[in-house]
């Protein structure tokens, strides 16, 4: 009898790695000349980060290092959903950095359907904020990552692959 062969197409973050990228953040900004005297506040939330520091050219420069500090720890810098900063009480300024985690419902029927156009002999099920990919040959599998691989620099979530079995 024929075995099936799957594995499971995830967005996610190592949180622990964004924890550190963050801690060398603040450590700059407590070093350096020009932001030295910023008073930043950075916030980490669950699903967000909240920058807030006393100008719009700051907050640019601190978003410029932290994606530094993030592509050097290995973090995609797609997990990074900027959002428009907005000015707070005492001339001070807050930007909001939302979390990618997870496939929404029309990025996973984006990606499935990417799959099956390109392969016929697959089978892709959307399971909450995964994908399962299972066939009959594990080259198929193989093809269907590095398909992904490459594909995904017009996706804006960063791909994982995960329980290849």
């Amino acid at each position: 009898m024929a075995e099936n062969y799957s594995f499971d197409v995830v967005s996610d973050f190592d949180r622990q790695e964004l924890i550190n990228a963050i801690d060398q953040l603040r450590r700059e900004i407590s070093q350096r000349y020009d932001l030295k005297d910023s008073n930043t506040q950075i916030d980490i939330e669950d699903s967000a980060v909240v920058i807030t520091s006393s100008s719009e050219m700051t907050l640019q420069a601190i978003e410029d290092i932290l994606r530094q500090k993030a592509t050097k720890r290995k973090l995609s810098l797609k997990i990074f959903d900027f959002q428009s900063y907005e000015v707070s009480s005492g001339n001070r300024v807050t930007q909001r950095v939302n979390l990618r985690k997870g496939l929404s419902q029309e990025l996973a029927k984006k990606i499935s359907k990417l799959i099956r156009d390109e392969y016929k002999k697959i089978n892709v099920s959307i399971q909450g904020e995964s994908l399962r990919v299972s066939g009959k040959n594990k080259n198929d599998l193989q093809s269907v990552i590095s398909f992904l691989r490459d594909e995904e620099r017009d996706i804006e979530a960063p791909l994982q692959f995960e329980n290849y079995r």
